[in-house]
């Protein structure tokens, strides 16, 4: 029996070989892929993508160009074939669901070229039900340059898109012929109202960013764009590219696990440290607010507070040292005693996180991080950190590694977009790459972003709730809602606001106008968890509307955000059967004389029940479902 399986994958595999073309399928056979080594009766490495029959990504090129020799796309010949199909499950030490499932053939094709020099590689393609990746993989023992992609992307159609020419621009919905060059990952295409694909990288570690470029020659033709050459001495795996695939922009969304999925499992023997939760950042650089802060966060149900930029002195100047505590008198008077307020924060249970930029970090991080760790901080946020290059990329990522030697958390602030790096070394809490609440987005643009930019995973948005900056961008509500859809472990709430026993602060954050008031609404902050053991996009159009349900424990949260005013009914059939809730409801009240003109309800549901919705434009709405006790 053996030696006739033996003999029947021979027959098989010299039938690839003699074949120009691959096909394979996910396992769901929704989705199919066809490699090929010929395109329109020309040597040319090629491959397209249906789904449910119908074509997504038409014949679009492969191929690597290297610097110094011809590039490796044409004249190939397919040398073998290996398939394998996988169906496994993970459960990560935190996320948006507790459990993953990871299920996908994979297929390894071994490409030689049939002139000189007769260079020999191959590709790994992966096809999940929720999409398609590929990487492509170099034997080499000489140093080889690698100065351009050829991977593109090309529609049938010019396709509405979403779009954003930088990692904390708004996004912009146009077409596929109007794609700038130099756009963000990940970008989300429109086929048709059917099915919407998410284009991007995952596992980018020691490898030149890739953007996404408009071929010149073809307008339907996207590009892979690198920002940079990439050298390697040995032999390697390029990151992935990945086209996610759904049937709507929410199940896009609820599959976003599809980027952790191309990432390794995390060689961290010991997790217990690794610790999600709720931050209020510190605005006044003071001793007295660190301290106003850490009461503030205990009472509150808060696990940390962060001091930002200045506390090291100006963060532009090259003289100034993270290893010591020296406040930027253009920031705060201070004075600032960082060790009497790490103890103090342990006496209540708070941990306390630093900021520390890219220039500090360039020369000091070999002495910043054990010191830190001797210091019982928690954790760092690193800050405007430099993406574009290989260079970069592989500084950063060590980076990562070596704070997780140290035990110690990390956000990354400004251009990082995650990759799903998360995964390897779960003290990547969260990153920003996100036009987050500092740049006051408004309704349109956070639900832009919660279906687009949070395809790629957790985003430190920044949330606030008092500054006044809240009425530009929506309402109260909506802000609560916003904190329960768009994810990050390490959840940043009250971003300009303080404490009312908090001094103020110089410049606008932590004005009078923010101050922390004492009111029935933050019952909701209170309660919010920043992980979850289930996700449910409910419904949802990209820039108009979106409403999820998260599971943390036995309690469901649920947000729901509108742009124009908007009425509805939503039937809780995600709750769990035969349990009885008390919900509260927090819901936006022009009438109201309070100052956020937040309505909290009770009442009781289970999975039978139907609610109605009136939003009004750029408004919102939160619910917290506990269960009730027989």
């Amino acid at each position: 029996m053996n030696k006739f399986r033996v003999i029947l994958f021979f027959i098989a595999l010299s039938q690839f070989v003699q074949a120009k073309e691959v096909k394979v399928s996910s396992p769901d056979n929704k989705i199919v892929l066809t490699l090929s080594t010929e395109m329109q009766n020309k040597s040319a490495l090629n491959y397209t993508v249906m789904f449910k029959g119908n074509v997504v990504i038409a014949a679009s090129p492969l191929g690597l160009e290297f610097e110094g020799e011809d590039p490796l796309s044409s004249n190939l010949e397919i040398v073998s074939v290996s398939q394998k199909l996988v169906k496994d499950s993970w459960k990560p030490v935190y996320g948006e669901k507790n459990t993953y499932v990871d299920h996908y053939r994979n297929v390894t094709i071994q490409f030689k070229e049939n002139t000189k020099p007769f260079r020999s590689f191959s590709m790994d393609f992966r096809l999940y039900n929720e999409g398609v990746a590929f990487q492509y993989n170099i034997d080499t023992k000489k140093q080889v340059t690698i100065t351009r992609e050829l991977t593109g992307f090309r529609f049938t159609q010019d396709h509405p898109s979403w779009v954003a020419r930088e990692s904390q621009a708004s996004y912009i919905k146009g077409t596929v012929s109007k794609t700038p060059n130099g756009s963000e990952r990940p970008y989300v295409i429109e086929v048709n109202s059917n099915c919407l694909v998410a284009l991007g990288e995952a596992a980018l570690t020691n490898f030149a960013q890739m953007k996404f470029d408009r071929s010149p020659k073809d307008s339907l033709l996207i590009t892979a764009a690198l920002r940079g050459k990439s050298v390697f001495n040995s032999s390697f795996s390029t990151p992935w590219r990945y086209i996610m695939i759904a049937e709507s922009a929410g199940k896009l969304l609820e599959n976003n696990f599809f980027i952790l999925n191309l990432n390794k499992p995390t060689p961290l023997k010991d997790v217990s440290w690794i610790k999600p939760g709720k931050v209020i950042r510190e605005v006044t650089l003071t001793t007295v607010g660190g301290k106003a802060c850490i009461d503030f966060a205990a009472k509150h149900h808060l696990q940390y507070i962060e001091f930002d930029a200045g506390w090291y002195g100006h963060e532009y100047d090259n003289a100034a040292s993270a290893l010591a505590v020296n406040v930027d008198a253009s920031r705060s008077p201070g004075p600032l005693d960082l060790q009497e307020i790490i103890a103090y924060g342990k006496s209540k249970g708070v941990g306390v996180i630093l900021y520390v930029n890219q220039r500090a970090l360039t020369k000091e991080i070999d002495t910043i991080l054990p010191l830190y760790k001797s210091w019982g901080v928690a954790g760092l946020k690193y800050g405007f950190v430099n993406v574009n290059s290989q260079q970069s990329i592989t500084w950063l990522h060590q980076a990562i590694r070596k704070a997780g030697d140290h035990k110690l958390m990390l956000d990354i602030h400004d251009d990082y977009r995650p990759t799903g790096y998360s995964r390897t070394y779960p003290n990547l809490m969260t990153q920003e790459g996100v036009r987050g609440d500092e740049e006051s987005p408004d309704s349109k643009q956070a639900l832009s972003t919660m279906f687009t930019r949070m395809l790629a995973g957790a985003a430190d948005a920044t949330n606030c709730y008092f500054a006044p900056r809240v009425y530009q961008m929506g309402s109260h509500a909506s802000q609560m809602a916003k904190a329960i859809c768009l994810y990050s472990p390490w959840q940043f709430v009250y971003w300009y606001d303080r404490p009312a026993d908090s001094p103020r602060a110089k410049g606008g954050a932590g004005s009078a106008a923010s101050v922390i008031d004492e009111i029935p609404d933050l019952s909701f902050y209170d309660a919010l968890p920043t992980i979850w053991d289930d996700t449910r996009v409910l419904d949802g159009k990209i820039g108009e509307y979106g409403t999820m349900a998260r599971k943390n424990g036995n309690d469901w949260y649920l947000g729901t955000m509108t742009d124009k005013s908007r009425n509805f009914t939503l039937p809780l059939n995600f709750l769990d059967k035969k349990t009885k809730y008390e919900a509260t409801i927090y819901t936006d009240d022009a009438s109201l004389q309070t100052a956020t003109k937040i309505q909290i309800r009770k009442m009781k549901v289970d999975s039978s029940t139907v609610l109605s919705f009136d939003l009004k434009a750029k408004g919102g709405e939160a619910i917290i479902f506990r269960t009730i006790k027989n």
